[in-house]
């Protein structure tokens, strides 16, 4: 018997050893992940933050009431950037009008009729192409369909045009999504009532997902807030206050990207103030589409 227990007693020292030496292996393992993680996460804040003390160190200079009460200046003179933000504002309006509409319809297609077809398929793997095409190419594309058909006119018309083309993708997408996470069982019981589909779509599914189609567009609404590339090409830029939007008009983008490497102080500063009130607005619809996001799970839960 004791020959029986030393050997037990050994193996079972073994064991402890073993599994000793595997648990000293995974917690070294494990240390060296979590700093390495801390360490990319502090990468990623310290330049985030650089950037954001930077814009607020050149940015808040250029903050004062002539910024909102005037329009783009000349070279060496006092202005502001009325013009572009009202530009802005246009062009970024008629894009989610435009967009916002046929990104729901597109997207309620791919949820409700397009699922488990080849064509839906072929749709939503377009539709993921044109979510990460680059917006130069859109604007190109926007350029050759609109600009050069009408004369090589630029027009505020078609910078909106070529934004609508980057709303559209991020609706569709958020509307598929968001319909497909709606419970089956609610589709279920309104059509065992005998409600239209339709009726079952507008007045139920929608309901449900309304918070996250929101959600979505608020997000395509931040995204063409700041893109410059598109209204290079469509929208040009337009030194003075216009509110006709079959000719070109001005954009903080557009203003910023020429501004910016002007040799001129005073456009440097209008570029800077610029670039921190893009940056403000774009970080409160960022916060109020996750604060949407937060109640409409708060509410289900």
């Amino acid at each position: 018997m004791s020959t029986v227990a030393k050997t037990v007693d050994a193996d079972t020292q073994r064991r402890h050893r073993v599994a000793d030496s595997l648990y000293g292996r995974r917690r070294i393992v494990n240390t060296v992940a979590v700093i390495l993680a801390c360490a990319a996460a502090a990468f990623g804040l310290f330049f985030l933050g650089w950037i954001l003390y930077t814009l607020l160190a050149k940015g808040l200079g250029g903050i004062n009431v002539a910024l909102f009460t005037q329009n783009t200046p000349p070279p060496m003179q006092e202005g502001g950037l009325l013009n572009a933000f009202f530009g802005s504002a246009v062009m970024c309006l008629i894009a989610i009008v435009i967009g916002t509409p046929l990104g729901i319809a597109a997207g309620t297609w791919l949820a409700e009729y397009g699922a488990g077809r080849k064509i839906g398929t072929v749709v939503r793997f377009v539709n993921d192409i044109l979510l990460s095409a680059p917006s130069i190419v859109l604007g190109l594309f926007v350029y050759t369909l609109v600009v050069m058909q009408s004369g090589g006119n630029f027009s505020a018309l078609a910078g909106a045009i070529s934004l609508a083309f980057i709303v559209l993708p991020v609706v569709v997408r958020t509307t598929d999504e968001m319909l497909r996470l709606v419970p089956a069982q609610m589709r279920e019981a309104a059509l065992s009532l005998g409600v239209p589909q339709w009726k079952v779509i507008v007045q139920v599914l929608y309901r449900s997902a309304s918070a996250g189609i929101v959600t979505g567009v608020l997000l395509a609404l931040a995204r063409i807030s700041g893109e410059t590339a598109p209204l290079l090409f469509t929208a040009f830029g337009n030194q003075y206050w216009s509110h006709n939007v079959l000719q070109p008009m001005a954009s903080v983008p557009v203003v910023m990207n020429q501004f910016a490497g002007s040799p001129y102080e005073t456009w440097q500063t209008l570029a800077w103030a610029g670039a921190l009130v893009l940056t403000f607005f774009v970080l409160v619809v960022s916060l109020l589409a996750r604060a949407l996001v937060l109640r409409n799970r708060i509410a289900n839960d």
